[in-house]
């Protein structure tokens, strides 16, 4: 909402941020301020390699928005701009939301440019702020490299005051690598989302996807627009435009580019109540995505055509040299992988793995977990037995009516209920159905159904017992799952599939990042995940305070990550021991949590948010969510002691923060690399500090150093 407070804000913040940086004046015939009714989204460079960058800008006349957009790049080795490299006249289309992407080619290797676009119009000419951006070294440069890595910049009633900290650091970049959610697609998804503050309001609400009802309703990005809007109104923001003006960034998606928890084009908000494959929206974020983002996409010099990107083969997976030290491998994470290992609308009950499977593998296993797996709890049936038809048809209605309960039809209920229930179903799931049903029964003066009994019954692995307890819902399928059986289960899978089940960088870019990864030269190889490789475990089952036995057990937190592809996790981390590769290490983001680990021999970090929920905050809304008190022992393990609690369960962890947003800075050089977290409690997030003297963001801040060396993470 606008009021007369806002102008004032503006001006506030106009001066905090010139306070941080006198870098992006232009000393022009007119100045940049003047400019930036023409250039609301200021300017950005992205992909910097020897010899080349890509140059943005978004140009449009406010008083001829439908109209094709003339602008003029300069580009120059001094600020001045009296040593041109390039100025050409480049048009900004309408069609393409008036972004232009410009590749700038024959540059030389490691050299500051400065770089501005201009519009002529009345006889008056405008300008964007300067921008400045830096090429990577040549292939045998020995220099050590200095970046940085951030994730995960929600705008919606946020702030951005990691960005504002890096520009009071100004730190000496070569680049900014930007680890995926780069905008977020709702407009004020209460579940994660702040409500208060600054929000974004789509300029076609109609086109939109209505999220929740009543006082909760929210929109979510659908159309072309939508999503452009988005990037649009997060690009005003004046540190963000400071920043980007500042380094050259190379950016990966992850999912609120698209939607939340996606894989491929199918998004996850009715947890499988409905058929969420969506393949125009899904089309319609990447157009977004290509039109704001300045990727290289492998485009000869001059303008990209944003046509042709779209219509190609979807493809972002992509690798940068800098010098002798460093071979950067960005990898998608998000288009090629399978759903979700365990379905939304998975029925408890349902058998996943019947014996003949379990039998396979089970004397592989240690003996204590033979005996458990053959235990009364695995017991199940086939309720398709003609014996059981009874049974079977009172589950069957039970599930209609609690689908129906969930908000589907009477037909799509028992459409459901047939896919379900059917063969194999664990007596835990269907006895315990079986009590609820007598309890209404007796109640009602009618005879109890008897239970089934576990003897003489075969064993296998349903989804109740990897955490799943409702028909839909992200708990037991995406979050909070039991990490042992959740493991086993995902390994018969995956040898049953011949991998396909966790076929996370699909068949092309695998082969890519093997062969890249094992050719390299470089120093340090340097694999970018959007998802955190670093596990995140709940180890509950040690914990005999804990009063509900079920949930004495090791969980993992959060299966959309890493931890969801278990299998291909460690056969890819072996791929690299074996293949000897040297200082291979990952960075990632996506869980609003800050790591440092060594996982099966490979060092990982990962970057907090810059603005989003912290992980801690998360965890607390789905603890309390779930039925538990801020009193009881399980929020205690999960929430209070969070950062203890993963420590505890993950020896490999030398650094965890879940609850502190902020970026990571890392220098990496021929034998050694060293990061600093930059960290600042998530609780400042709502406050706007670009409105207050540098010195309390300053003060806010805390730095944690660690050296990585041989494949151990030191503290330094």
């Amino acid at each position: 909402m606008f009021d007369r407070f806002k102008r004032r804000s503006f001006l506030q913040a106009a001066v905090a941020v010139a306070a941080t940086t006198a870098f992006g004046c232009s000393d022009d015939e007119t100045s940049s301020d003047a400019g930036e009714r023409y250039f609301p989204q200021s300017v950005c460079s992205g992909d910097p390699r020897p010899d080349s960058v890509v140059l943005w800008v978004r140009a449009v006349d406010p008083d001829n928005a439908g109209a094709d957009t003339q602008v003029r790049l300069e580009v120059s080795t001094s600020e001045s701009f009296n040593s041109l490299v390039l100025d050409q006249q480049f048009t900004a289309q309408a069609r393409f939301d008036h972004a232009l992407k410009v590749k700038v080619t024959n540059l030389s290797a490691r050299t500051t440019y400065y770089y501005r676009f201009s519009i002529n119009k009345d006889g008056q000419r405008y300008t964007t702020a300067t921008g400045r951006t830096r090429t990577a070294p040549a292939a045998g440069d020995d220099v050590p490299v200095k970046f940085v890595f951030a994730s995960c910049q929600d705008y919606i009633g946020r702030y951005y005051n990691a960005w504002q900290r890096l520009l009071q650091l100004d730190e000496d970049l070569d680049f900014i690598v930007f680890l995926g959610d780069y905008i977020y697609e709702t407009t004020g998804d209460a579940s994660f989302q702040s409500v208060d503050g600054r929000g974004v309001v789509f300029s076609e609400p109609e086109k939109a996807l209505r999220q929740g009802t009543g006082l909760t309703a929210f929109y979510a990005a659908n159309s072309l627009s939508n999503y452009r809007d988005l990037y649009k109104n997060l690009r005003t923001d004046k540190i963000i435009q400071r920043v980007h003006e500042r380094y050259a960034f190379i950016i990966t998606w992850d999912d609120h580019e698209f939607s939340d928890d996606c894989w491929g084009d199918v998004a996850t908000y009715t947890d499988e109540r409905a058929n969420e494959k969506q393949t125009e929206r899904r089309r319609n974020a990447e157009q977004a995505f290509f039109e704001y983002i300045p990727m290289d996409h492998g485009a000869s010099a001059g303008a990209i055509d944003i046509n042709a990107v779209v219509s190609q083969p979807t493809r972002i997976y992509r690798d940068f040299e800098f010098g002798r030290n460093l071979k950067l491998l960005v990898t998608d994470t998000r288009t090629y992988r399978p759903d979700h290992l365990i379905p939304e609308d998975a029925y408890p009950g349902a058998v996943a793995i019947v014996a003949e499977q379990l039998q396979m593998v089970l004397p592989t296993l240690p003996e204590a977990v033979q005996a458990q797996l053959q235990s009364d709890m695995f017991a199940y049936v086939d309720i398709d037995a003609p014996e059981l038809a009874p049974y079977k048809e009172v589950l069957q209605g039970v599930y209609v009516q609690q689908a129906v309960a969930a908000g589907l039809t009477q037909e799509e209920a028992a459409a459901k209920a047939a896919h379900w229930v059917q063969g194999g179903q664990a007596l835990l799931y269907v006895n315990q159905v079986l009590a609820a049903v007598n309890q209404a029964r007796v109640a009602a003066g009618e005879d109890p159904i008897p239970t089934l009994p576990a003897t003489g019954a075969p064993r296998g692995l349903a989804y109740a017992h990897m955490g799943k307890t409702g028909l839909f819902g992200m708990q037991g399928s995406r979050y909070v799952v039991v990490k042992p059986i959740f493991d086993l289960f995902a390994a018969i899978k995956y040898m049953g599939s011949t991998g396909a089940t966790e076929n996370i960088f699909g068949a092309e870019q695998q082969a890519w990042l093997q062969e890249s990864v094992t050719q390299a030269t470089n120093a340090w190889k340097i694999i970018v995940s959007s998802i955190s490789l670093t596990s995140m475990v709940f180890k509950l089952s040690d914990k005999a305070d804990v009063p509900d036995p079920t949930l004495r057990q090791d969980f993992y937190f959060n299966v959309d990550q890493w931890d969801g592809f278990p299998t291909k996790k460690q056969e890819f981390l072996k791929f690299l021991r074996d293949n000897q590769v040297q200082n291979a290490m990952f960075i990632s983001g996506d869980i609003h949590a800050s790591f440092a680990s060594v996982e099966s021999g490979i060092p990982a970090l990962t970057a907090p948010a810059i603005s989003s929920g912290s992980i801690k905050e998360l965890a607390g809304l789905a603890v309390i969510g779930a039925g538990f008190s801020t009193g009881s022992t399980v929020y205690r393990y999960i929430v209070t002691e969070l950062d203890k609690s993963l420590k505890e369960a993950h020896p490999g962890m030398t650094f965890v923060d879940g609850d502190a947003h902020g970026f990571v800075v890392l220098e990496v050089s021929g034998t050694e690399a060293k990061a600093a977290f930059h960290l600042i409690p998530s609780s400042e997030v709502a406050k706007d500090y670009s409105l207050r003297q540098p010195n309390e963001l300053t003060e806010k801040f805390v730095r944690r150093d660690f050296v990585i060396r041989d494949g151990a993470i030191t503290a330094a």
